[in-house]
């Protein structure tokens, strides 16, 4: 395609929005406001059905009606993971601070990441309706910590809102459209969509459900889209409402399904007009060794334990991961799948495939909750700490009971049936001679003849010359009742034995 034909093709995009700050400053009431007023709530199935991001009008300016995008994740978790990668998922950050508790640690760390990655951001200073609220004094506490905000020496627009009655919250979302033209983002209409996986799913009905940000092109139905070496045909398709949908273009949160590998939070994804341009693309791809299953070193298979780890403060994450390295075992290590600063979000939860043996570690966080409930009903342990040392005995716990445990059997005594007596349906009464070892009272035995194994049973009465004893030796002829559905016939060997796990 010619350049022109390109140039022609790009055109303004919606911003995608993300909102970050401390957990109880208000994050999800804001979001839930711009939510319910700017859209109609998710039909039958409730919210559920939707997923976590959205689209609201907003008319700009000039009176037009302009999309705006709002990631409704932990905003840490999704910013930290792209750094990695270098790219960003949003396009305009919102820093919430209380106008009623200040600058609290969460908010510096939320400052450093959007400063790190290098995106417009505005300031919103909210729960001003409290009466304990003080704005002026916030607005010198964000000065004190490098955050000049406009007409306070420094750039950062600011606006002043309460999400909880609304006020201000039309100002807030002029502002966002004033960045986002200023910022000139633009995207390729006719490109294939491209962007980056903000949630994934495991429906037992549907199977691997996704939800994706585009951040440039189209998707139509019948492409195929690729998440590293994750695949999944266009067929199934949906907005942000959970409703079928043929197409979406850039700055759209979908959702698909049917993907033939758990695709991972946070990873970009593309999507391609044919099959076999996908199965192509993931054929060139690098391997990835951080999925193997294999210990370093590519020893015997050992079994992963994933954690999710939320924090307060970066400084906390990384004390708990070098914590949580320190903890091993022979046939199977934690391995921290998802991590980030702030509460336990149901996106957190969501990422999760199944609860069979994944942690959940909240250090001195909260669980919004959404993220309760969907925990809940998956059957997901979420447990909280406040001091480390509590949380790695905790771990090291949890290691020592779901490891695999390699079962010792031990032959602790044997003996030969000499001559069988009475019977009833489930026990019987045998005589016998011990062979090796010693034989216990009350304990379980293989019964074995021709040197297989035909069933089991327990030894419920011994008696040596007609006394009961609760052990005969090697030598010592006896009698016994045997519970067990097996008939045992003379000739037969009993074996007594010992089961221990390491």
């Amino acid at each position: 395609m010619n350049e022109d034909k390109q140039k022609q093709n790009i055109v303004a995009r919606p911003p995608v929005v993300v909102v970050m700050g401390h957990i109880d400053h208000g994050k999800s009431t804001l979001l839930d406001y711009i939510r319910k007023t700017n859209i109609v709530e998710c039909e039958a199935g409730g919210i559920t059905q939707c997923i976590s991001a959205y689209e609201v009008l907003h008319k700009d300016e000039h009176g037009q009606d302009k999309k705006i995008t709002f990631l409704d994740t932990p905003g840490h978790e999704a910013f930290s993971k792209m750094r990695e990668r270098g790219a960003e998922i949003a396009d305009i950050a919102i820093l919430i601070v209380s106008a009623e508790d200040g600058v609290k640690p969460q908010t510096i760390e939320a400052w450093k990441t959007i400063v790190e990655s290098k995106i417009p951001c505005l300031v919103a200073i909210n729960k001003t309706d409290k009466p304990g609220a003080n704005v002026e004094k916030t607005k010198t506490e964000l000065a004190e910590n490098e955050i000049y905000l406009e007409n306070y020496g420094g750039k950062v627009p600011y606006v002043e809102i309460s999400a909880k009655t609304g006020a201000g919250v039309d100002n807030l979302l002029s502002l966002i459209l004033i960045l986002a033209e200023m910022e000139n983002l633009t995207g390729n209409d006719i490109e294939d969509a491209s962007g980056f996986v903000i949630e994934v799913h495991l429906d037992s009905r549907r199977g691997i459900l996704a939800a994706l940000i585009i951040k440039n092109g189209t998707i139509k139905k019948g492409m195929t889209v690729v998440v590293e070496d994750s695949m999944c045909p266009a067929r199934i398709m949906e907005n942000f409402l959970g409703k079928d949908i043929d197409s979406a273009s850039f700055s759209s949160p979908i959702r698909i399904v049917g993907f033939d590998k758990m695709p991972r939070v946070g990873a970009p994804f593309k999507s391609f007009q044919k099959k076999s341009e996908a199965e192509k693309y993931i054929k060139e791809l690098p391997s990835r060794p951080t999925d193997t299953p294999l210990s370093q070193g590519g020893e015997a298979l050992k079994k992963i334990i994933p954690i999710i780890l939320k924090a307060d403060v970066s400084g906390s994450l990384e004390a708990i991961e070098k914590e949580i390295a320190k903890i091993k075992s022979e046939n199977a290590e934690f391995r921290i799948v998802g991590k980030g600063i702030g509460p336990i979000s149901e996106s957190d939860i969501k990422g999760v495939a199944s609860g069979a043996d994944v942690l959940v570690i909240g250090f001195n966080v909260k669980a919004d909750k959404s993220a309760i409930e969907v925990a809940e009903k998956r059957g997901i342990p979420i447990s909280f700490f406040e001091v480390i040392y509590k949380m790695t005995e905790w771990l090291e716990t949890q290691m020592e009971e779901k490891r695999p445990k390699i079962e010792t059997v031990e032959t602790t005594g044997q003996a030969k049936i000499i001559r069988t007596f009475s019977r009833t349906k489930e026990r019987q009464i045998v005589g016998g001679k011990v062979t090796e070892g010693k034989i216990n009272l009350n304990s379980t035995v293989k019964i074995m003849r021709r040197d297989f194994e035909i069933g089991r049973g327990k030894i419920v009465n011994l008696e040596k010359n007609k006394i009961k004893v609760s052990a005969a030796e090697e030598g010592a002829e006896f009698g016994m009742m045997i519970e067990s559905k097996i008939e045992i016939v003379p000739g037969d060997i009993i074996e007594s034995f010992t089961i221990t796990q390491k």
